[in-house]
């Protein structure tokens, strides 16, 4: 007996090892549901509303709890959790989130800082209600599509009934399983302005707006696209020489952590500051001490570069469309949400169209009820069915009037009707009543016919009501590119040994060559007429035999290498002037002719394109008649570093010494400045101000009556807000200017001369009363300008030369009292250009001294032999 239930049992085991249950499709089906549902009830929002389910199911919540007071938020926790499947925490989370959005909460408490970073207080010690923005465009049970709780216990909604993008004013950002989405807020005002040009079929355009406020570079934001992306950046200024401030910080970004970037970044060597100090309160303001001699223009470059000051957001707009997934735009996702409002509004007046309908059906009903005195026909009915049946009766002839059938439900009503109500009827009252009723019908039904200008008013209504205070935050301006390695603090040294090839900032016991930083390019120059330029690290081979070594500047024109070499192949002397200006890292470039044999016998890196004198000599064997001669670099023109070079002579080359330094044989640097993105360029975007040389400065005038001498490095900063006019400052100029004093409300006019040398100050050359301000300022010599002005309401303009109004007084001057007040602007009236005739003698005059210039240099360049190649 035991044995056959021991064979039966070994049996049952064989039978369970043998049912193996695949678990492939199991996964397969199982990560599916899984994944749709984080992306359906986790992650993403719906379209309709914008809400995610835990959102919805808290605004749900709340609604229920709300009767204008303030409820705590642990209470709200509590209530929402009937409907959400899910722990306090997530909800908590949630709350807090859409209470520092400011928009459809109120709240009341410490709800913590999205600025500082600050969490908010525990749920039990803060409190909150629905916002009067909020009761107005989400809440309408009427028009609100319901579903079962997780539980079947309570009713929740699908979606809300939105009527107003609240998606793209809130913004979203979720991560779910295979996608994820992130949709940058939105300004209020201008959502329900791009939604009013919508309906009227115009185009629009929508840009994020965030409550941190600083600035953002729109250009690539693509419509919020998936691949698009916006710079943000802090708002930065000079307090003083030696320290700057933070005013507004990058969206996503906080100030401890904003601290934390700067503080590394210096750690590593990237900037240069002494401490930062963290003075944020009612607003944002982070001190940043600069280190003793460092420029604040390239610091703040610096911090954009290498901290959290400038941060890169991509968009990626995905929303729940029918219960699937759908990647979109912010123009489309207004359009519906527009659309939608549209198609809300109109279900909502035929709602109230069917109310008024009924109201006066009812009222119609009562009156004929009681003026006809058809409840005393009742008095002798037995049944109920009698009863019906005589009030029935009775409306028989006034049926017709009625805009649908009388259905037994009617009846019953008016037998509801109290005798009170009866025995104090108001004939005249209820005609009233009626009418009025009417009227509101017809006004509905206006609307319903003309359902886009009601929409319009409605979102019309939205601005004036919750528009004020939500102007833009974020200032949309263009970025320029910063290149890191000219704004980099020199954290490194750079060492060479010439004889070994190697370079790097490891090499301390070898040559000493300038500060660098660890982000440079590194150029080298061999004896044997190669270079190349490599990363700079802490040991680099670079070849043997180095001659120079400096770090690499890309595109930079200004750096001219003069060069004298023999030429292996022909045994000839050849010398050329040439520009760097991209290269391949690690790539070696042969600047002779590529015979093995060539070797340099002189070199020198010009950094401002200065053209030296060498002597050459030649060896005593040789059969030239002059053995010494001098060479100039300047009869040479600057060509790319693969021209082979001009002809020093043929005969073989003792040495090459060097006699005297040139002068740069480069012109000045033709500056403009981009309003755009305040800064200076040479790349001819913006304003032209003019060809600038070494000693040359640029002037700025604020509206502020302030003006500035500044330098014209590309690094250098400037507020295009306050900023009246800049120019290339003219030392000997006479400026003229009309200005307004705030105290006497007088506008004056001054011409002066700048009299002050100190750069990088600014100087107040009019009133410094409050209300004071530069109206008008130029250095033309003669100018005439039109003045517009204000009189008696009316805009006037009058004509004006300058110098006979007022001679050259002192910059600190008040000046004289302008002929006209309320001077609203002024323009410089444009000289008269030569006639074409005059012009084209003129280019004719040019040309021929410049053929005439050109034929003495060909002759002077005779003496040294021809050109490249020759």
């Amino acid at each position: 007996m035991e044995e056959n239930n021991m064979g039966q049992n070994g049996q049952d085991e064989d039978d369970k090892i043998h049912d193996v249950v695949p678990v492939s499709g199991m996964y397969e089906n199982w990560f599916l549901d899984y994944a749709s549902y984080v992306i359906l009830e986790r992650a993403v929002p719906a379209i309709e509303d914008g809400f995610k389910p835990v959102q919805r199911r808290i605004l749900h919540a709340m609604k229920e709890m709300d009767d204008g007071r303030y409820n705590k938020v642990a209470n709200i926790i509590g209530s929402t959790m009937q409907y959400h499947p899910h722990g306090d925490a997530s909800i908590s989370d949630a709350v807090v989130n859409l209470g520092q959005k400011d928009l459809l909460i109120d709240t009341q408490g410490n709800w913590g800082d999205v600025r500082t970073g600050d969490g908010a207080a525990a749920p039990r010690y803060i409190e909150a209600r629905l916002s009067k923005f909020a009761l107005d465009v989400i809440y309408n049970s009427q028009t609100t599509d319901w579903q079962l709780s997780y539980d079947g216990r309570k009713n929740e909604p699908v979606t809300f009934p939105v009527k107003f993008p609240l998606l793209l004013a809130q913004g979203v950002e979720g991560i779910a399983v295979g996608l994820s989405t992130k949709m940058l807020p939105h300004n209020f005002i201008e959502l329900i302005e791009a939604s009013i040009k919508h309906l009227k079929g115009k185009k629009f355009e929508l840009y994020p707006d965030f409550l941190t406020g600083g600035k953002i570079d729109v250009s690539d934001y693509n419509d919020g696209h998936r691949g698009g992306k916006v710079r943000v950046r802090a708002k930065i200024e000079e307090f003083d020489n030696k320290t700057l401030v933070i005013k507004d910080i990058p969206y996503g970004t906080t100030t401890t952590g904003l601290i934390e970037s700067i503080i590394k970044a210096n750690d590593k060597g990237k900037i240069k500051i002494k401490k930062v100090i963290d003075n944020t309160a009612k607003d944002i303001e982070v001190l940043v001490s600069l280190a003793t001699g460092q420029s604040p223009d390239i610091t703040i470059d610096a911090l954009y570069a290498f901290t959290d000051c400038e941060v890169s957001i991509s968009p990626n707009a995905c929303v729940i469309v029918d219960d699937k997934p759908v990647f979109t735009s912010v123009s489309e996702i207004l359009k519906i949400n527009t659309d939608q409002t549209v198609e809300l509004l109109r279900q909502e007046l035929e709602i109230k169209k069917k109310e008024l309908q009924e109201k006066l059906l009812f009222s119609s009903l009562e009156k004929i009820f009681i003026e006809n005195r058809i409840y005393r026909d009742i008095e002798e009915c037995e049944t109920w069915e009698a009863v019906l049946e005589t009030i029935d009766k009775g409306l028989e002839p006034y049926k017709p009037q009625f805009y649908r059938e009388i259905v037994q439900d009617d009846i019953i009503r008016l037998t509801e009707i109290k005798i009170k109500r009866i025995s104090r009827f108001d004939s005249f009252k209820a005609d009233e009543l009626m009418r009025k009723l009417e009227e509101d019908l017809k006004e509905t039904e206006y609307h319903l016919a003309n359902i886009i200008e009601y929409s319009i008013a409605y979102f019309e209504n939205l601005l004036k009501k919750y528009g004020a205070g939500k102007e833009r935050k974020t200032e949309i301006a263009n970025f320029d590119t910063i290149k890191a390695t000219v704004v980099a603090a020199n954290n490194a040294k750079l060492y060479v040994n010439r004889a070994d090839g190697f370079i790097g900032y490891g090499l301390k016991k070898d040559e000493f060559v300038s500060d660098c930083s660890d982000i440079d390019d590194i150029i080298v120059f061999r004896k044997d007429g190669k270079c190349m330029v490599s990363r700079i690290s802490e040991k680099v081979f670079m070849g043997k035999n180095i001659i120079h070594v400096g770090v690499f500047k890309k595109n930079d024109e200004r750096m001219v290498y003069n060069l004298i070499y023999l030429d292996g192949k022909s045994g000839r002397t050849m010398a050329k002037r040439f520009n760097v200006l991209a290269v391949t890292r690690d790539k070696e470039y042969d600047l002779t002719k590529g015979d093995t044999k060539s070797k340099v016998l002189h070199f020198s890196a010009n950094a401002n394109g200065e053209a030296e004198v060498v002597t050459v000599y030649i060896t005593a064997s040789s059969s030239a008649r002059k053995k010494i001669f001098d060479f100039d670099f300047s009869t040479l023109e600057i060509k790319g570093r693969s021209a082979g070079g001009n002809i020093v002579t043929k005969y073989p080359v003792r040495k090459v010494a060097f006699k005297s330094a040139g002068v740069s044989t480069l012109g000045g640097s033709d500056i403009w400045y981009d309003e755009n993105v305040g800064r200076l360029n040479r790349d001819e975007r913006g304003e032209y101000l003019g060809n600038f040389k070494a000693e040359d400065k640029i002037i700025v005038f604020f509206k502020d009556g302030n003006y500035e001498l500044t330098s014209f490095e590309l690094t250098n900063h400037y507020d295009y807000n306050s900023i009246l006019s800049i120019q290339k400052f003219e030392p000997e100029g006479v400026y003229s200017a009309v200005h307004y004093e705030g105290d006497s409300k007088v506008n004056y006019i001054k011409r002066f001369k700048i009299e002050t040398t100190t750069a990088d100050k600014k100087f107040k050359f009019i009133s410094e009363s409050k209300g004071s301000k530069l109206i008008f300022i130029t250095v033309a010599e003669d100018p005439e300008v039109e003045v517009t002005y204000k009189e008696k309401n009316k805009k006037l303009k009058e004509t004006y030369k300058f110098k006979e109004l007022i001679d050259v007084k002192g910059w600190r001057a008040m000046g004289n009292k302008f002929p006209v007040q309320n001077v609203q602007s002024a323009e410089i009236i444009a000289k008269e250009e030569p006639k074409v005739e005059e012009q084209n003698d003129i280019e004719a005059l040019k040309q021929a001294v410049k053929d005439e210039v050109d034929q003495e240099d060909k002759e002077q360049l005779g003496l040294f032999g021809g050109g490249d190649g020759e």
